[in-house]
């Protein structure tokens, strides 16, 4: 309000409209602010952009977010927030605000009335809301698989083209603890949109990149796809948060001064307020190109009550835009990237990534790769699983009510969240988060045991079941006794496009069975006793998990090459022999007379120091490559931060400054040879032990380890790693894949963009790993393939490590308030986690390595799925197909060719993607084009139309319009990536260039 009287007489203009006048003078009680400013030439213009960081599970879980509960922790309400924002903005036409989460805006939109749905429409379609990055979660972008950030993003898309009909134009990954190549070309170009905006990058590289005017640039992610996949990339000065002392939450325990424009109240700062913004923003536009600024008018979890936002945010463009020495407005992110688009700036290039992250000298956050070591191989687990669900649920048909996918994929997608596979999260956060993924798994499992009964044509009640705990040796079907006259029947079921042979590992307790095929042939077969490791972390665990206690153990795994053809199955039969092939195929436990052993059961033999317990070697004598390598686990004690404060914690990976120690004293070396596999048995110490195994007909070596628990008495956090020491001279160089997709090299204590100072030597040269590493010299490659997202790194020429497990005594002052200290309790007896998982090796010739890691990674992700039940054999014979493909039967994809989604939709039309495996010139025969028949891999279903689509699936590939910017250093501008060419819609085939992935809507007749 104004008042006109005395001294204040010249403040009586503030009044814009004068609703209600007081007897004693005029009284102002509603002053219209004036919002409907846009860009204007020859000002700096600032785009406020209103938003709201809402994290899908972190301090609290999900639910506990969404409705506002558990507040002790966080005061935070997703409800609340989108409540108010509604109202808000349905006051002024010109107010604006983005949102993202689907996963929150789902909930929050079923339990809209009819009418409140209708005036939402009404704001997204006018332009107020706008739905930014689109996915069920912000997801991470270093433990994260490209088919999964893929799912996440499309099961969003596909709800907002649904109820909005509308597509995301712009990325907003504000959070995410570093940014990576995948994000950039893939789920960002690839998607459609035309910009991408995040806070965090390297303190280094954002102190440069302000100096000389470079936040803002022009990110070519693929080296393959080069301009075809160019995405205008915002980096934001500071943070996501609003410009210091206006942000306007209320209860905000920040520096927030509000806008006061009443002259009749004390603290009256319009003149200051203003004046404060100004400076604010030309002090951002010296850091940027063009006259136009972003400004984020938010934070975690803000607009609560949103009108305490917007009245102050009115303000500020009422009353600096009458000031007119800038120009300020509410804005998008679309709107901003228009913009610049029109500044016709000629813009910075950057390529490959923004990895490592670091917000300080000793403070690089690079710990979080590997954290939650266990809860990132469910993650990746059930990833392969639901891909592999989806496929069977499309061929048996997907029905209207009973068991379906959908909650699994729900649960994935609030798993890629970046507090989640990250390990970031709260320990009861994360709970929830692996709680979620179980029942969605269950229901799953449910689905996929009904479509194993279809696809086999079952004409029985069978009743299939699966073993989610093979790797501790719990499978209650293949553990018992074989019931009289029937068989243990396994169902394999191969998700890939092409044939796919792999070991089936099942425990029993019985040496006298046969194993037989579906053509009636005896398949070989080996036995191995199942260790006391095993045995304990069985007990242990299947107490901790379903309250099982039981002494007894299975006495042997049962070891057998298995195959089933592209997307098909095949079936085989365990029976007890009655002479046939019993006896024979047990393992002979090795006595080596000298020093040096040799094991292996094909072309790959490892050598291994009888004294010392350590492997010496790798030969491939298919490829003839020898390379000198050792092999080894150590620990780098974790940081407390007792000298500047800075500890080691779930996100930051800072050892203190003693070297890391070997676990080994003196190792355990136990062999076993048999007909189908070589196992090299280690134990490092008390708490880490491994065994290897080299397997007939391959060329690499599995190695399943197994730490924890991580003692803890000592006070000392532990972070595990394996090492692998190799004769190479690599020039501090190595090779990171990129969520799975692209390989990215990286050069120790080196950064593309800028002059790296380095502070922390072994954590700032940490990368994110999905798929694996190598390195390389002259004559040879060494490769490391992973079972699930962890750091890793080449601290030293001809070295590789992985970090595997880790577990530590304090927190790292990130936010989550917790040190990351997991432990298990089985009844009243609790200890640290305990980890197990897997690793592949393989020694190639240079430049040949690219065609094992490419496909053999892809049966690391999508092993063969085993359902277990018991039957008569020739009865199952008589009403079963035992061996089969859903594809034509001469018929598979190309090798470097992978079908990363086979989905049907709400509608009945199928999704399918295609994904070529390969980069340019990564192999000689390999990333060459690659061709696929629609009719042939559908033989069964006739194609009645089928429309391309950009990635996530949300509109024709042919309505893209992208964007084509100006770039420093650009000569060749019309060099082309190869792309295939339009899908002939006669033959109805398919063509994939080198790294492409395309998208199909398929409705069948």
């Amino acid at each position: 309000m104004c008042r006109k009287m005395g001294a204040l007489g010249a403040m009586a203009s503030l009044c814009v409209l004068v609703l209600l006048c007081g007897v004693n003078g005029a009284f102002c009680a509603y002053i219209k602010y004036n919002t409907a400013a846009g860009p204007v030439e020859g000002k700096l213009n600032v785009h406020l952009v209103p938003h709201s960081h809402d994290d899908v599970g972190w301090l609290k879980t999900v639910d506990q977010y969404y409705v506002g509960s558990n507040n002790s922790i966080q005061g935070a309400s997703v409800k609340n927030t989108l409540d108010s924002v509604v109202v808000s903005l349905l006051k002024d036409p010109n107010r604006k605000f983005i949102y993202v989460e689907q996963a929150f805006f789902q909930r929050w939109w079923r339990e809209q009335s009819p009418e409140t749905q209708m005036k939402v429409r009404k704001l997204v379609d006018a332009g107020q809301l706008e739905l930014v990055n689109g996915g069920w979660c912000m997801h991470d972008e270093a433990a994260t698989h490209y088919i999964d950030m893929i799912d996440q993003t499309t099961l969003g898309h596909r709800m907002i083209k649904k109820q909005f009909n509308k597509v995301p134009r712009a990325g907003w990954q504000i959070d995410p603890f570093g940014h990576s190549a995948v994000q950039a070309y893939l789920l960002g170009a690839e998607l459609g949109f035309n910009s991408l905006h995040f806070a965090r990058i390297d303190y280094q590289d954002r102190a440069k990149r302000k100096a000389d005017k470079s936040l803002e640039v022009i990110w070519r992610g693929s080296k393959t796809f080069g301009p075809s996949a160019e995405i205008f990339t915002n980096t934001f000065p500071v943070h996501y948060s609003a410009p210091s002392t206006f942000g306007f939450e209320v209860n905000d325990d920040t520096d927030s001064i509000p806008v006061q424009d009443d002259p009749y109240l004390f603290d009256y700062n319009v003149q200051e307020r203003i004046n404060d913004f100004i400076n604010v923003a030309k002090a951002q536009a010296n850091v940027t190109r063009t006259n136009h600024i972003m400004f984020t008018m938010g934070d975690d979890f803000r607009y609560q009550y949103a009108e305490s936002w917007f009245k102050n945010m009115d303000k500020l463009i009422h009353y600096v835009n009458k000031d007119g020495r800038i120009n300020v407005f509410y804005s998008t992110p679309s709107t901003y990237t228009d913009a610049k688009y029109a500044a016709n700036e000629t813009w910075p290039l950057k390529t490959e990534d923004y990895f490592p992250y670091a917000d300080s000298p000793n403070a690089y956050w690079t710990g979080y790769f590997t954290s939650r070591p266990s809860f990132k191989g469910y993650v990746r687990f059930l990833s392969g699983y639901y891909l592999a669900a989806r496929q069977l649920e499309f061929f048996a048909g997907r029905g209207t009510s009973g068991p379906d996918t959908s909650l699994l994929g729900d649960a994935l997608g609030i798993a890629q969240h970046h507090d989640a596979v990250s390990g970031t999260a709260k320990q009861h956060t994360t709970n929830d988060y692996a709680k979620r993924l179980a029942l969605g798994a269950s229901e799953a499992e449910k689905t996929v045991n009904l479509a194993m009964a279809y696809i086999t044509g079952s004409k029985s009640d069978v009743k299939f079941t699966q073993c989610n705990l093979l790797n501790i040796s719990y499978c209650p079907p293949t553990e018992e006794e074989i019931p009289a006259g029937k068989s243990l029947v396994v169902v394999a079921y191969n998700p890939l496009g092409q044939s796919q042979t792999n070991i089936i590992r099942i425990p029993v307790n019985f040496d006298d069975l046969v194993v037989k095929d579906s053509n009636g042939n005896i398949v070989e077969v080996q036995y191995l006793e199942v260790d006391e490791i095993t045995s304990d972390l069985r007990n242990f665990y299947t107490e901790a998990y379903f309250g099982v206690s039981s002494d007894k153990v299975p006495k042997y795994w049962l070891v057998f090459q298995g195959s089933a053809p592209p997307l098909g199955w095949n079936t085989y039969f365990i029976s007890k022999a009655s002479g046939e092939g019993k006896g024979s195929q047990s393992s002979v436990v090795d006595d080596p007379q000298k020093d040096t052993v040799v094991v292996g059961a094909g072309d790959l033999k490892m050598y291994y120091s009888l004294s010392s317990g350590q492997l010496k070697r790798m030969a491939n004598y298919k490829t003839g490559v020898q390379i000198p390598i050792q092999q080894s686990y150590l620990w780098y004690s974790s940081s407390t931060g007792d000298q500047d404060t800075q500890a080691s914690g779930a996100y930051i990976f800072r050892p203190n400054d003693s070297p890391p120690e070997a676990a080994e004293r003196s190792i355990r070396l136990d062999i076993k040879r048999g007909p189908v596999v070589d196992e090299v048995y280690q134990k490092f110490n008390p708490w880490i032990s491994q065994v290897t195994r080299l397997y007939k007909d391959t060329s690499h070596a599995e190695v399943e380890f197994t730490i924890g628990p991580i003692p803890s008495d000592d006070g000392v956090g532990k972070e595990v790693i394996t090492r692998l020491t190799a004769n190479m001279v690599t020039n501090k160089t190595f090779y990171t894949d990129s969520n799975g997709r692209d390989f990215i090299k990286r050069v120790r204590d080196y950064r593309t963009d800028w002059s790296l100072d380095v502070h922390q030597p072994v954590a700032g040269n940490y990368y994110p790993i999905n798929l694996g590493a190598f390195i390389a010299d002259e004559m040879s490659e060494l490769s490391v393939l992973v079972d699930r997202a962890v750091g890793g790194g080449s601290i030293q020429d001809g070295q590789l490590e992985v970090m595997l497990h880790r577990r530590m005594l304090k927190d790292d002052s990130r936010g989550v308030g917790e040190a990351l200290d997991e432990t298990v309790c089985a009844g009243t007896t609790c200890e640290g986690l305990t980890i197990r998982g897997k690793y592949y090796l393989s020694v190639d010739k240079k430049g040949t390595g690219a065609r094992w890691r490419r496909s053999f990674g892809q049966q690391v992700y999508s092993p063969l799925l085993l359902a277990f039940t018991h039957e008569d054999k020739e009865k199952w014979k008589a009403k079963h197909i035992e061996h089969s493909t859903l594809m034509d039967s001469n018929y598979s994809l190309p090798p470097n060719v992978a079908i990363i989604t086979l989905e049907e939709l709400d509608d009945g039309t199928v999704l399918l993607r295609l994904a070529h495996l390969f980069e340019e010139c990564e192999d000689a025969e390999y990333s060459n084009m690659a061709t696929v028949e629609l009719k042939k891999m559908f033989a069964r279903r006739r194609i009645k139309e089928v429309k391309e689509t950009t990635l996530s699936a949300n509109q024709e590939k042919t309505l893209v319009k992208t964007l084509k910017w100006k770039v420093e250093g650009d000569q060749d501008v019309t060099s082309k990536a190869l792309r295939g060419a339009p899908l002939s819609l006669t033959s109805l085939t398919v063509e994939l260039a080198p790294m492409e992935i395309r998208t199909f809507v398929i409705r069948f007749k």
